[in-house]
């Protein structure tokens, strides 16, 4: 199963663009828990606290499709490191500053997640530049999928380090300079430096004129759901159960059934399209969440986390192969950044939605909405099976700027049929 992953590694610069990538949305990735310990150290109220939080996710979600549009438009070294800088400038202020005034810090804030650069976006754009088989990049996307789960498991703990050795606004700190960094690290590179978009309509939709993108980032959307709202049913379950421990446990089940999943999915390749494959890996995504209305004591509990976790990397791996099949040419930066913000807001929705069910029906109505979100997204992408059986640039021969810096004449990677 490693020989895959290994293989990829040794590819010149890969290991490099993948670290930088990680370490540059540190950021990003623990801002929602950075920003609460923060606020409450400083004298603030959860309230308060969440608020800011979820400032920053808003404008995260506007920022990165716009920003993606322009590493399109401009190349990667002339948007993201700049993007970078000016993100962790304003989060700066607002470590310094903090709550009061309250404008001013909800400012600082809204601009920090604006101008967080779109650095997965990019990655994903690069690996045909770094990667030249199309297995491989196929490979690269659940790696990267599984990389996502390792990131967003570290990266709390890392602010927990933080703030043991040192406090609350040296975390903020710290986390916004290695972000910089893993920045500089990326767009210095060859690949990210040579890249350049292919030629594109002028167009003020971008990337949305594709219908086959707008049917997944529907379908993604009711995931984003999903995740969101087990979060909130997992804290009313642990209340019950042993509280902040059985919650941590949960999380990381999920986590590790992601990995696990991810792992085998991209240690090889499978026949068939991947828009026909998405469609059963959602359903049993959908399937797998079903066990956790049992709510059995803690540790069949856990187990079951695991399982309804197996299946989420696998989707968001197929997903990429699918965004690069249909996005319009010159716009693959921002379609990967489209994707990223659909299933940030779908998971705030969840968040947003769970709350109110957990209240009126309890844990377990609370565990029984991420099966219903994954059954909505299943029948959005059976509903529209005719629109995602037509990619955009299936099949062509086309100078792909996108592939090759040398914009050399070469067959599109999104173009066979197996992934």
């Amino acid at each position: 199963m490693a020989t895959g992953y290994l293989e990829i590694l040794r590819a010149r610069h890969a290991l490099r663009l993948l670290a930088g990538t990680l370490v540059g949305r540190l950021p990003n990735a623990t801002a929602a828990i950075a920003l609460v310990l923060f606020v409450r150290a400083d004298g603030g109220t959860y309230s308060l606290a969440g608020a800011l939080a979820a400032v920053y996710g808003v404008a995260n979600a506007v920022g990165q499709p716009v920003l993606g549009r322009l590493v399109d438009l401009y190349g990667q070294p002339r948007v993201q490191l700049p993007a970078a800088v000016l993100a962790a400038l304003a989060m700066t202020v607002f470590a310094f500053r903090g709550t009061d005034p309250l404008p001013a810090a909800y400012a600082a804030v809204a601009v920090s997640g604006l101008f967080a650069p779109p650095l997965e976006g990019g990655l994903r754009a690069l690996w045909p530049s770094v990667l030249r088989r199309e297995e491989q990049v196929h490979t690269a996307y659940a790696m990267d999928a599984i990389a996502q789960e390792v990131m967003f498991t570290v990266g709390p703990l890392l602010v927990t380090v933080c703030v043991s050795v040192w406090d609350e606004r040296a975390a903020l700190l710290v986390l916004n300079l290695l972000g910089v960094l893993g920045a500089l690290s990326v767009v210095v590179s060859p690949p990210s430096r040579a890249w350049r978009s292919a030629p594109r309509e002028a167009h003020w939709l971008g990337a949305l004129r594709s219908p086959g993108l707008l049917v997944l980032l529907a379908a993604f959307l009711f995931i984003g759901i999903a995740l969101g709202s087990i979060t909130v049913a997992a804290v009313s379950y642990a209340d019950g159960h042993g509280g902040d421990a059985v919650y941590g446990w949960l999380m990381a089940g999920l986590g590790l059934g992601a990995l696990a999943g991810g792992s085998v999915y991209g240690a090889r390749q499978w026949a068939g399209s991947p828009e026909r494959r998405l469609r059963v890996l959602v359903a049993l995504l959908a399937v797998c969440y079903l066990p956790l209305t049992l709510t059995p004591g803690t540790v069949w509990m856990v187990l079951l986390s695991v399982v309804s976790g197996v299946f989420l990397a696998p989707c968001i791996a197929c997903a990429f192969i699918i965004v690069d099949r249909h996005a319009p040419r010159g716009t693959v930066t921002e379609a990967f950044s489209w994707l990223v913000t659909t299933f940030t807001v779908g998971a705030s929705v969840g968040t947003g939605l769970a709350g109110p069910v957990v209240q009126a029906g309890g844990t377990v109505w609370g565990f029984g909405l991420p099966s219903v979100a994954g059954a909505v997204s299943l029948l959005v992408l059976l509903a529209t099976g005719g629109v995602l059986a037509a990619p955009v640039r299936g099949g062509v021969v086309a100078a792909s700027s996108e592939n090759d810096p040398n914009r050399a004449l070469e067959p599109r990677f999104s173009s066979g049929d197996r992934a």
